[in-house]
């Protein structure tokens, strides 16, 4: 997935991720999110979240490297907040740089 279809906001070296409108209708109305675990650490070649939407089920990697030290847990049970435009309900995980 292309990092247009990210959107990053960084603050003290950690960086919350979500996804762009661009990324969205890419993927679709999504149904089914796996999020990463907390304390996982990744690399940009690694998966943040398995996806599944209307239009793809996708691996969705990693735009930035550091260890993940929260994650939207609202998003496992309504995976449709990540459709979302406000950035309050729609991240994906904060990963600390």
């Amino acid at each position: 997935m292309d990092k247009k279809y990210y959107w990053t906001d960084e603050s003290n070296g950690v960086v919350t991720v979500g996804l762009t409108a661009d990324g969205q209708n890419e993927l679709g109305n999504i149904t089914f999110v796996s999020l990463p675990k907390v304390g996982t650490s990744l690399t940009t070649q690694d998966t943040l979240l398995n996806v599944e939407a209307d239009k793809a089920v996708s691996d969705i990697p990693s735009p930035v490297a550091g260890k993940v030290i929260a994650v939207n847990d609202k998003a496992t049970d309504d995976p449709s907040l990540l459709n979302k435009t406000d950035k309050a309900d729609s991240w994906i995980a904060k990963i600390q740089k």
